[in-house]
């Protein structure tokens, strides 16, 4: 009988440890990304910037990129830029905006990416997708998967609180997003991908279920696992299906109709999360997710990060229509503004108590 697999598409290396950073050159090296050192490495003005003179030293052969922003204007401008030189492989030094702008750069000139990671805001740093600022808004772009991602915890703890934060809303809504998978599934019998559900799953579960804070190296390695295993998920699945469900719809609704005044990416997916589970009858799931969240100390109600109830019924009234074609449960129960704004009040009440 033949032995029927698949090649999962996955880094090469990953570095998940207090000081992982300080062995940077010497793990292109011995992996063979970069035999020769010429890298072309792009960072922010803020934390990959303070990170150069650091790394400069083990790394004379490489060029560096100061970028600007999260947009596609700089993701092409860079890409333009590195092409100029003879490079191995593209290294994002920074957060989550440079190393979309990495991933697109890196992608547009056929090179390798290196994700070496300053904060630990979103699932983003280890996904297929990246993610910049258009004139119409903000596109999703297809990349490859990074070669290699370095996360140093030591980097990590300095960089603002806020960040961290962020990235356990945005782990822990995967548990609402598989679950509005698997509804698609049975509703309208979308496929769903066993293996990506699970991955994306259990890294949402595991940073759910850790007693650890936002100061412990052990949640932290566990938060940065989850948000690389989560990144896979989606190359398994080949779609962002895996971590994002009505969760992300709310959070899109949310950057659209208030851009000036929405949230980070994390806050406003774990609201949505603890949200959306309240509203499929998994109450006791969703209580319990918003008890994280505070202990963790993000909001679970919309007046927390400045929105009055009735803004919140506007946003996830508006949420489906931020998705065409994607099912949750908000497409399956359909409801009316009356009907949103109690079951907003359930929920309430429902977490408060």
């Amino acid at each position: 009988m033949p032995v029927l697999t698949r090649l999962i598409p996955s880094p090469v290396v990953v570095d998940i440890r207090p000081g992982a950073l300080d062995d940077l050159s010497a793990v292109l090296a011995d992996q063979r990304i970069s035999h020769s050192g010429k890298l072309a490495v792009a960072i922010s003005g803020g934390s990959g910037a303070k990170l150069r003179e650091r790394l400069t030293p083990a790394m004379p052969g490489a060029d560096w990129f100061e970028v600007g922003g999260g947009t596609l204007d700089e993701a092409i401008k860079l890409g333009d830029a590195m092409k100029k030189g003879r490079y191995d492989a593209v290294v994002g030094l920074g957060g989550g905006k440079i190393i979309d702008c990495a991933k697109f750069a890196a992608a547009r000139i056929g090179l390798p990416l290196v994700a070496v990671a300053t904060n630990l805001s979103h699932d983003g740093l280890c996904s297929p997708v990246a993610t910049l600022d258009n004139d119409a808004g903000r596109g999703s772009y297809g990349v490859p998967n990074p070669i290699a991602v370095v996360i140093d915890l030591d980097v990590i703890r300095e960089a603002p609180v806020r960040f961290v934060r962020s990235g356990i809303g945005d782990a822990l809504s995967n548990i609402s997003a598989v679950a509005d998978w698997e509804l698609a599934n049975r509703e309208k019998g979308e496929q769903i991908d066993g293996l990506a559900a699970a991955m994306a799953r259990q890294a949402g579960e595991a940073v759910l279920r850790h007693p650890g804070g936002v100061g412990d190296d052990g949640f932290l390695q566990v938060l940065a696992e989850g948000l690389v295993l989560t990144g896979i998920s989606m190359s398994v699945a080949g779609d962002s299906r895996p971590a994002s469900g009505a969760c992300h719809e709310i959070n899109h609704a949310f950057d659209l109709l208030f851009p000036k005044r929405a949230a980070s990416h994390g806050e406003q997916c774990g609201l949505g999360a603890a949200f959306a589970m309240h509203l499929r009858g998994a109450r006791e799931e969703s209580a319990y997710m918003a008890e994280v969240l505070q202990r963790h100390g993000l909001p679970v109600l919309p007046e927390e990060i400045g929105f009055t109830p009735e803004e919140f019924v506007q946003v996830v009234e508006f949420a489906p229509s931020t998705r065409p074609g994607r099912f949750t449960i908000l497409e399956h129960l359909d409801l009316s503004t009356d009907q949103i704004r109690d079951a907003y009040a359930d929920y309430a009440k429902a977490i408060g108590s």
